[in-house]
């Protein structure tokens, strides 16, 4: 209970109990109030800050100049116990800045890579054409259009609604538009924002803090953008050395307040005896530097960051289908950013299809029909919950081989593999991969005689009797009986998607609420984003609910988990809504709830004051 109240820090300072007593005041108050939060609170204070493990940055690579490191550091194996060498000391001693001044590098590893490899390679595989992503156009209107309309989903860096407001306001034209924004949207730098889309959009407003950094601004208009900027300007007109700027970029980078106030006096006697600049010139252009201490981009990372950003918008504008199915598979464990892409695929135009046994591959995969890209996206076997990956290579080795599969007693007879049991079969059957042979319903209510069928095909396959049957023109064949049974309703058939594949994809809930839903004042999405305060109407599923017991007076309340099409969210049905709804709360049914926003720390909470069922 207290350590959800306490908030994460924010612009690179992390946060400490006593900070978060000062901005929480239930916090704060139940300190004051209540002994065991008081006393649990002394005592974490005491340990607070004091180191707790041994920990590895995950990407860090230390360098000695010679090969027996044991020179100028200790080291150990990894705790995990995968027999990795690292070094003893932690960041401050012996990493950049200690007692061994041993370079530290950072490999980082960006997952949006993946999406532009898997793009490449359905491009390849689909289409026949080689992409050499390193020397495309860098001026592909294509791109530029896209983005300045706002279709940002799947562009590296440029995705959620600041970034995409802020690139629509822009409308870019050249790759450095796409940098010079990485580097901005940021805390701090973020204030120039409005002011960079002004001075592009009309270049007469182009002026520089000083005629000596055109050159180094000229890019930027006349803006202070970039670390190497702020480099540049203590170089030029306060008259620092190379090694000074550096420590300079240092201190704003460390984020020391004390290191700050040093150099911020160095600088302003460096402008005005090195630069020539007045006191109020020094105070315009140190206001300019300031925000930089909270997080500033060096020209090198944003110049990085924006060419991913440009490769990716590039795949998107020109094979939408092939970069779309990449990022659903490179995502596919996480099934919010999964159905942020399918979303998107819906809205333009595209059909994101359940699994299919004679169009899935592993993977999500574009439709192609008669040598034609269709642009529909196919869920892959390997998304399907309790399907192991093992049978759907199989399933996919034997189409290969030898065709299609032309019903569900070829499909039977044809894949003989040990994991093919009650459990995937279901799986394949209720997420509808079996759809093109008959009903779900039925197929899962006769689960016994498929399975009795599957056997009998592999038992006989296996007996040595094979050998006298091939002799005669016909083999004996099993036959396949089905009782009759109530065929899968449309609501049992999205049950069953969302349970295997974490979605609905036949259809949505909500689809046969379509006129309460024009009644709806907002979504769930708009509601987190804008903050809405009281009286929201939202139309919604209840994929989950908790009830619990508060302990203060053991009255009940509940959590639960609602979706609409706009996303999925956490609510709460405190203990006096829950007294007038509590009996209508129940997972699966749809409902109209009014509802209200209130702030927790950096959390919103959606708490549900009444609701009707539809």
């Amino acid at each position: 209970q207290i350590s959800k109240l306490i908030p994460i820090g924010s612009q690179g300072f992390p946060m400490t109990i006593d900070h978060a007593l000062e901005i929480i005041p239930e916090l704060q108050e139940m300190y004051d109030n209540d002994r065991g939060t008081k006393e649990i609170i002394d005592m974490a204070k005491k340990i607070e800050g004091n180191v707790r493990h041994i920990s590895v940055h995950a990407a860090g690579v230390i360098i000695a100049p010679t090969p027996d490191i044991t020179d100028y550091t200790p080291i150990q194996y990894d705790t995990k116990g995968d027999n990795k060498i690292i070094t003893q000391y932690d960041m401050f001693s012996g990493g950049r800045d200690g007692v061994v001044n041993l370079p530290k590098f950072d490999m980082l590893g960006i997952r949006n890579l993946q999406f532009i490899s898997g793009a490449i390679e359905r491009v390849k595989k689909i289409r026949g054409i080689d992409i050499d992503i390193d020397t495309i156009p860098l001026d592909d209107k294509k791109v530029f259009d896209m983005l300045s309309r706002g279709e940002t989903v799947g562009v590296f860096q440029m995705a959620g609604d600041g970034m995409t407001s802020a690139i629509k306001e822009l409308r870019p034209t050249k790759v450095e538009d796409l940098m010079a924004m990485v580097a901005l949207y940021r805390p701090g730098p973020m204030e120039v924002i409005p002011e960079y889309i002004k001075r592009k959009q009309n270049p007469r407003l182009v002026t520089y803090p000083d005629p000596r950094l055109k050159d180094d601004l000229e890019a930027s208009y006349g803006l202070l953008v970039y670390q190497d900027d702020v480099l540049m300007a203590s170089i030029r007109l306060a008259g620092y050395s190379w090694l000074d700027a550096d420590k300079f970029r240092k201190a704003m980078g460390k984020k020391i307040p004390k290191e700050m106030a040093e150099q911020k006096d160095k600088f302003y006697k460096g402008c005005k005896e090195y630069g020539g600049l007045t006191l109020e010139q020094t105070d315009d252009l140190w206001k300019k530097i300031e925000p930089f201490a909270a997080y500033g981009f060096n020209k090198a990372h944003a110049a990085s960051y924006g060419m991913v950003a440009y490769k990716t918008a590039y795949l998107k504008a020109n094979y939408p289908a092939e970069y779309l199915s990449a990022c659903m598979t490179a995502e596919s464990g996480d099934i919010e950013a999964c159905g942020e892409y399918i979303a998107e695929a819906n809205r333009m135009g595209y059909k994101v299809l359940p699994p299919n046994i004679n169009e899935s591959f592993l993977d999500f995969t574009v439709v192609v029909e008669d040598g034609k890209v269709t642009g529909n996206i196919r869920f892959g076997l390997r998304n399907v919950k309790n399907f192991g990956e093992e049978i759907g290579k199989a399933i996919v080795a034997e189409r290969k081989a030898r065709g299609p599969f032309k019903s569900i007693e070829d499909f039977l007879e044809r894949v003989q593999h040990r994991n093919l049991n009650k459990k995937s079969l279901e799986a394949l059957i209720m997420c509808g991969a079996m759809d093109d042979f008959g009903d779900r319903g039925v197929f899962c209510s006769n689960i016994e005689s498929l399975l009795a069928f599957h056997k009998g095909i592999g038992q006989f396959s296996n007996t040595s009797q094979g050998g006298l049957f091939d002799l005669m023109d016909e083999k004996p064949k099993s036959v396949l009986h089905l009782n009759d049974a109530e065929p899968a309703s449309m609501k049992q058939k999205l049950l069953w998607e969302k349970e295997l594949l974490g979605l609905y994809v036949s259809g949505h809930p909500l689809d046969s609420h379509k006129d309460t839903l024009k009644r709806a004042t907002t979504s769930i999405t708009s509601l987190i984003k804008k903050k809405f305060d009281k009286n929201q109407l939202i139309v919604v599923h209840i994929d989950l609910c908790r009830v619990i017991m508060t302990k203060k007076d053991n009255s009940k309340m509940a959590f639960l988990t609602i979706q609409d099409k706009s996303g999925t969210a956490e609510a709460v049905v405190f203990p006096e809504a829950f007294k007038k709804i509590g009996s209508l709360l129940k997972e699966g049914i749809v409902a109209a709830m009014k509802c209200s926003v209130a702030m927790r720390g950096e959390k919103v909470t959606i708490m549900i004051d009444d609701l009707k069922v539809l």
